[in-house]
């Protein structure tokens, strides 16, 4: 685990957490590649989608690949350690200057997400992309 949910932290290029790297929309830390793999461990292919709704909140929902449906508004931020990541298109808006880095924390996973009953959940943390990477990212998207 990298920091407690209720630390604020400002994340810099030069200070990105432990497995996270820059230049790219998404990425994650190594507590939340090693959970990543462990679920794939258990339930073969998974993806993620960050939501902006109710219930979990803006918690990162992790589920079987193929047992979640994407949306015609959704965007796909890339893939971490083979999980697709996907946003809905509202939140992409609010949130397309930013590097979402996946995280974990102790607690309880969202009701539905596959890191639920593990003692620790996935978190998203944040950072503003520098103008140059948002450029790149913008000129790399179809």
């Amino acid at each position: 685990m990298t920091q407690q949910d209720n630390d604020i932290a400002c994340v810099t290029d030069h200070s990105l957490p432990e497995g996270a790297e820059a230049g790219s929309r998404v990425t994650a830390t190594a507590a939340a590649r090693q959970l990543i793999h462990e679920i794939q461990a258990e339930h073969g292919a998974i993806m993620f989608h960050q939501s902006g709704g109710c219930c979990d909140g803006s918690s990162p929902m992790c589920y079987p690949k193929d047992e979640f449906h994407i949306g015609s508004g959704d965007v796909k931020l890339g893939t971490v350690e083979g999980a697709d990541v996907f946003i809905s298109g509202p939140q992409f808006q609010a949130w397309k200057h930013t590097q979402l880095i996946l995280d974990v924390v102790p607690g309880r996973g969202g009701m539905f997400s596959l890191d639920n009953g593990r003692e620790k959940r996935f978190l998203t943390r944040s950072r503003l992309l520098s103008a140059a990477e948002q450029q790149a990212l913008d000129q790399a998207s179809p």
